[in-house]
């Protein structure tokens, strides 16, 4: 509220101005208006249709799309995804501390910014992070579903440190009493989590040097058929699996990447920029970030995955992966986590 000489708390609303509510105070009889509120900034863009807007743009519509449904012009549409999908990391980055994950799958997921790389010339090549082919870096646990972290850039061994030690930061790690040699027990690290990647080079360095001894480490190569033939599902016939670390013997048949594999897949599905053999891409790196930013708020709090086949609970719908990870306590809406997000 503005009043700049009322310090009461008993008012009451006395209509309004130019859409302003305007309210007099039952004390003292100062009238003063209510602070309007500007969660889009300066966009004139009714807020309503704003969050319509955005909802489908997470849904998996194109800009274009959207554009011709909400009659929202495809320059303001961009200049929202950035504010709402940079607000979305930032609300992601302050809630996603202390979690306890048990087994983490981390993957890279290609496309590419403004053009492919080989369409890049020379100059373009070794100057510009920002265009040609970029890698998505995501990881989910294979329990909770949770995407506790993700980055955006090219595939290098490192961002692949960036990643692993961004996501260490993440997660909880034991008290030293814990681990100590007390009441006639062994002493030793305890491991927090297991990870699990695919083959690139960087990872066992990542690892080891984000978490060291504090987790257990397998990689898994999977072995295809025809993997070469354009436009065709590949056939695979077979998976080496290897402990790099605290992995052996029976435990080796825990080391995959399918879940996260499977995030892939969601993602390809809800952002339109990632759908194959489309039109739709990504112009600008800093608007991939963002609109992968608010995927993963609307992943991780409001979308829910499905049980699988074998579970007994065939088709049934699972929590959502924030409440499997105890950071809330009911499935939210896309108008709560809008008025969250901008909120935070």
């Amino acid at each position: 509220m503005i009043a700049t000489t009322c310090k009461h708390h008993n008012f009451k609303s006395v209509g309004s101005v130019r859409g302003v509510k305007r309210y007099k105070c039952c004390d003292c009889g100062v009238t003063f208006s209510a602070a309007k509120q500007k969660p889009l900034g300066d966009m004139t863009v009714d807020l309503n249709k704003a969050k319509l807007a955005l909802r489908m743009l997470t849904e998996g519509m194109s800009i274009r799309a959207t554009e011709r449904t909400t009659s929202i012009h495809r320059d303001t549409l961009c200049k929202m995804i950035v504010l709402f999908g940079t607000a979305c990391r930032k609300f992601l980055d302050d809630r996603m501390h202390g979690l306890k994950m048990t087994h983490l799958q981390f993957d890279e997921q290609w496309t590419f910014v403004g053009k492919k790389q080989s369409r890049l010339t020379v100059d373009e090549k070794e100057t510009c992070f920002n265009m040609g082919d970029i890698y998505l870096w995501t990881c989910v646990d294979e329990q909770t579903k949770l995407m506790p972290s993700f980055l955006i850039g090219k595939r290098s061994a490192d961002n692949a440190r960036r990643f692993m030690s961004d996501v260490a930061k993440r997660l909880a790690r034991p008290a030293p009493h814990a681990s100590d040699a007390h009441g006639f027990a062994k002493g030793g690290y305890l491991p927090i989590v297991q990870i699990s990647t695919d083959g690139f080079p960087g990872y066992p360095e990542a690892v080891d040097l984000a978490f060291g001894p504090y987790a257990k480490y397998g990689v898994i190569i999977k072995e295809y058929k025809n993997a070469k033939m354009a436009y065709t599902p590949s056939e695979m016939v077979g998976a080496k699996r290897t402990g790099i670390r605290g992995i052996e013997g029976r435990a080796l048949r825990t080391i995959g990447t399918s879940h996260v594999e499977r995030l892939n897949c969601t993602q390809r599905v809800f952002m339109k920029r990632l759908n194959r053999l489309t039109l739709c891409f990504s112009k600008k790196l800093e608007n991939l970030e963002a609109a992968f930013g608010m995927f993963a708020a609307y992943y991780n709090f409001c979308w829910q995955t499905r049980y699988p086949d074998k579970s007994g609970k065939r088709g049934q719908k699972r929590p959502s992966a924030a409440m499997m990870a105890k950071l809330s306590g009911h499935v939210w809406s896309f108008d709560e986590l809008f008025d969250e997000v901008l909120a935070a």
